[in-house]
Order: structure tokens, then sequence, then C-alpha cells
């Protein structure tokens, strides 16, 4: 299993944008992961909320991590990337419940299931200090490269 360090680093080198958002990956485990992008006024819209796409995005990426985080390092391929590292989101769906509040964004994944073929993952959002109201829902599966 790889440490949450070790997951930032894995998707800060493989997917440029993380870095451009600071995500930060602060729990990983077999069964779930916690990630946090902090708050920055280029992260708004119209209305001073946060974006969709930061939620989408983070919500994506604690999906990652947690199954990066549970699958652990692989054999590198031909493309210098492991097959874990190869695991790509295959559905999405996002439910935005309410108004994030101008603090970082917190996402919490939770693995449903898991086969040799997919994992199925929930995340609630929520703002840092607000666990309890969910700024959005996410479900969604990511497709394994085995």
């Amino acid at each position: 299993m790889l440490s949450a360090q070790q997951v930032q680093e894995i998707i800060r080198q493989g997917v440029p944008q993380a870095e451009d958002l600071d995500l930060r990956i602060e729990e990983v485990s077999d069964q779930h992961s916690l990630a946090r992008i902090p708050f920055h006024n280029r992260l708004i819209r119209p209305g001073g909320t946060l974006s969709g796409p930061t939620l989408m995005a983070l919500g994506d990426a604690a999906m990652y991590a947690l199954v990066l985080g549970k699958l652990g390092p692989t054999d590198r391929g031909p493309t210098d990337r492991g097959p874990t590292e190869m695991a790509v989101t295959s559905n999405l769906n996002i439910n935005f419940l309410s108004k994030p509040q101008p603090v970082d964004l917190m996402a919490k994944a939770k693995l449903l299931r898991m086969t040799h073929r997919q994992a199925v993952c929930e995340v609630a959002l929520y703002s840092a200090g607000n666990e309890d109201e969910l700024v959005a829902h996410v479900t969604g599966t990511y497709a394994l490269p085995f």
C-alpha cells in the first residue's frame, strides 16, 4: 500500500493540473482517501463560489488517490507508467448540494466495491471545518487496466 505522500507525488507527476490546483492527498487507506484543494481566488466563479470544475476535479482526484493507495505500486510498463497509474475514470456523477464556503475544499472518498476490472467509489465534498454539510456528492467508477 502507498502512503498519502507517495500517492500525491504520483498524481502530481502524472496529472500536471493537480500541481496547478495545489492538490493535497492527506490520507489513504484500503477503504478511503482524504484530499484537499486549498482555497484560492482563482478557483471561484461568478457569484463568489468555487467553480464546478474545481469540485469535479477534487472528487475525481480523491477516487484516483483511493485506487492508487489500495492497489499500490506495480511494475512499470513501456510508457514508464505502471498499470495502477493507468486506471481511468469511466463514470463520474456529481450532485451539487450547497455553496462552498471560501475555505479549503475537502473530499473524502470511500470504496464501495472493487473487482479486478473496476473500482466503484463514493465521495463527500465539504468545506474545511464543516464535514457535516456536504457541498457535493460524487459517485464514480474507475476502470482498472489489468
